[in-house]
């Protein structure tokens, strides 16, 4: 099953509506994860949504039927004790109360977690670990340069916290990010045991000839389920 993470499309080229409309021709079923709370909240207001502003909405959220929803990880830790001055483990309690269906969904920096250097093997299995524990279900790990070697501890964390584990790939353009870079990375995170692949556009550099290349052979290369951001 392909799970796609979908912003609004408005039908033109290179829209993301292009492909959810050709699954929906071939009867193949899309899974969609809302990343209003983390990703919206942090790329158009600097993940400067309170708290109180998040919960009035969440019991709606989880009735529409996303396959997950990212609420936490990025950059919303950090705001949250810097700008905010809330706490972001009640943050994310508060919302598990009030989605019980949904699962949740945090992005996570490998080895960096959620801050901005590494942390010690032991700091990041601890956090993976109270981070299951109060509500996350699904952690969708990546490290900006494809180090796979700040995946491990990670994942290692995530799978012993019994949660599903989403590897991330992140697409970019140059001269050593081919085709062949991005089916070895994710070959190696199959190996590491995730559960799910996502490549992570997060510059929207992903053309529709270069989505069609890249999936078709992730597709034919691995049996997880796939997810496009």
């Amino acid at each position: 099953r392909d799970l796609i993470t979908c912003q609004a499309g408005n039908g033109n080229p290179g829209s993301t509506w292009l492909i959810v409309k050709e699954a929906l021709l071939k009867n193949r079923p899309i899974k969609i994860t809302d990343t209003t709370l983390r990703d919206g909240n942090q790329s158009l207001w600097l993940a400067r949504l309170r708290t109180e502003d998040i919960l009035p909405i969440l019991p709606k959220m989880d009735q529409i039927g996303f396959s997950s929803i990212e609420v936490w990880g990025g950059a919303i830790f950090d705001a949250c004790l810097t700008f905010l001055k809330e706490d972001p483990w009640q943050r994310l309690r508060a919302i598990k109360e009030r989605v019980p269906k949904t699962p949740l969904q945090m992005l996570l920096r490998g080895q960096n977690l959620v801050g901005y250097r590494h942390y010690s093997d032991d700091v990041v299995h601890k956090f993976v670990k109270l981070a299951a524990k109060n509500g996350i279900d699904i952690f969708r790990i990546f490290d900006p340069l494809n180090d796979v070697r700040n995946f491990r501890t990670a994942i290692e964390a995530a799978k012993e916290a019994g949660a599903h584990v989403q590897g991330a790939v992140v697409y970019t353009i140059s001269p050593v990010h081919t085709l062949e870079h991005y089916l070895e990375i994710a070959h190696q995170l199959v190996d590491m045991g995730i559960d799910s692949l996502c490549i992570k556009d997060r510059t929207a550099l992903l053309s529709p000839s270069r989505t069609h290349s890249l999936i078709q052979e992730l597709k034919k290369n691995f049996s997880l389920p796939l997810q496009l951001h």
